[in-house]
């Protein structure tokens, strides 16, 4: 199809959206040359979010619906098969049916060693083809499943829109695009702007064939720093990248001015102490900047601001093994270095930090405290051996090894880290081990002590204390 008879087909929906569904059997009558109607159905799929529809079932294409989307999301149970499958393939292609056995899969379970050195030593990756293979088989589930989870929670508070525009800022071999693809209902159109310079940018193109229409995903291979912010997007996605950049802050903040005003910008993280610590000094330096902390860490209490360390992060259930990584983790090799099969290149967990950034008020809990009732973690120097009642969210899951079950907890207003210490569960206060990640709590007789050993204020929930879960 020639770009005027493109154009054609573009004027004529422009028009027929807003009268009657657009029937590609109708469409082409109108069209100099009258291009097969299949034709006509291929170039209303790539424009679908330009025009603002979508496709239905009887072949016709209607506009989408305004306002927020509605997302049906219980978790994430396993890696979908198909995106397995391409995978695998571009394994095969590169390296042959065997990819997991002799050289091959020697090189790949090297890789990915050394993948995980350089992070935990903070080097930066250079993403060779092969390199960013071994990456997308260690990492594509659990990225997959992490960013269904930190968006599910905008989707339940009305905060994404049927007609998303999605920039993904160090957009890696794909993972949360696949995510967000799966998330997103099919009565919605997205556009996807994916910024990733490195090789990982040709594993990521071969996920876009998995996409269906009315995702329109659109591969920019540059870096995040040259990339040209010449748009608004409703949703600004730094997912498990902020940690690798120079100078985060100051990029986090550039993209910051390219939200919509009532977008977010994402910010997802490792779960591990120095790249969530990092997320939360990114997310205080935008807020210091005028935008407003959606969640977790949610300010409860006006004109208070936390200067806690700010290590949280949320673990939701392990997925299950995904068949390319027990391959990988087997392959062919057997005595000879006693390591087949033992799981080193498995990665099921979702275990990850998150940070929401907005310009307006909106944040994940509503609940503001009354000061003539309870006490700010700001002032629990004040109050240590006494007891008190006070508000705060859980923001973290066990977190003791042994002993009593401990809990990360945050009213916005602390200046050192909080934690809530179940020492003796009851019917009364059984909502502290119960609440999810990020739910506001109210404590009622609350014994505040001083740990020395961790420098941190516990707050001692005993057989007198009285643990409810507010409404958000």
């Amino acid at each position: 199809m020639n770009p005027d008879q493109r154009e054609a087909v573009l004027d004529n929906a422009r028009y027929l959206r807003e009268v009657r569904p657009i029937d590609p059997e109708e469409i082409y009558e109108y069209v100099d040359g009258q291009p097969h109607p299949a034709v006509v159905r291929q170039v209303l799929r790539e424009h679908a979010v330009e025009l603002g529809v979508r496709e239905t079932d009887e072949g016709t294409f209607v506009p989408v619906e305004e306002g927020p989307l509605s997302v049906t999301f219980a978790g994430v149970e396993s890696f979908p098969e198909r995106y397995g499958r391409t995978l695998e393939d571009l394994l095969v292609d590169e390296f042959g049916a065997g990819w997991p056995d002799g050289e091959s899969g020697d090189d790949l379970r090297a890789t990915v060693r050394e993948l995980k050195a350089d992070y935990l030593e903070g080097t930066a990756v250079e993403y060779d083809y092969r390199t960013a293979l071994a990456y997308a088989l260690y990492h594509l589930p659990d990225y997959y499943a992490v960013v269904q989870y930190v968006l599910a929670r905008l989707a339940d508070h009305g905060l994404l829109d049927r007609r998303l525009r999605v920039l993904d800022v160090g957009a890696g071999v794909g993972g949360p695009m696949l995510g967000v693809h799966d998330l997103v209902p099919d009565d919605s159109v997205v556009e996807y702007h994916a910024v990733e310079p490195s090789a990982a940018a040709d594993v990521f193109e071969a996920f876009v064939g998995e996409t269906r229409p009315g995702f329109d995903t659109r591969v920019h291979r540059t870096t995040a720093e040259a990339f040209d912010l010449d748009a608004t997007f409703d949703i600004v996605l730094f997912a498990n990248v902020l940690s690798e950049l120079d100078d985060p802050e100051s990029v986090a903040a550039r993209y910051a001015e390219s939200v919509a005003e009532d977008g977010s910008l994402v910010g997802i993280a490792p779960a591990d102490r120095n790249t969530a610590v990092g997320l939360r000094e990114v997310e205080r330096s935008l807020e210091a900047a005028g935008y407003g902390v959606w969640g977790p860490q949610v300010r409860l209490w006006p004109d208070c601001r936390p200067t806690d360390e700010g290590w949280s992060f949320d673990v939701q259930p392990d997925l299950a093994v995904p068949p390319f990584q027990r391959r990988l983790d087997e392959g062919d090799r057997a005595a000879a270095d006693g390591t087949a099969g033992d799981g080193e290149f498995v990665n099921v967990d979702v275990q990850y930090a998150f940070s929401v950034v907005r310009h307006d008020d909106e944040r994940m809990v509503a609940f503001r405290p009354d000061a003539s009732r309870f006490a700010r973690f700001a002032d629990s120097e004040t109050h240590v051996t006494n007891r008190v009642d006070c508000v705060a969210l859980k923001l973290s899951h066990d977190l003791a090894e042994d002993g009593n079950p401990l809990y990360k907890v945050s009213d916005g207003s602390e200046a050192v880290d909080h934690y809530a210490v179940l020492t003796r569960e009851s019917a009364l206060n059984r909502d502290l081990s119960r609440a999810a990640y990020g739910d506001p709590l109210a404590f009622e007789n609350a014994l505040v002590l001083w740990n020395d050993d961790e420098g941190a204020y516990n707050l001692v929930v005993d057989a007198e204390t009285v643990v409810d879960r507010l409404a958000g």
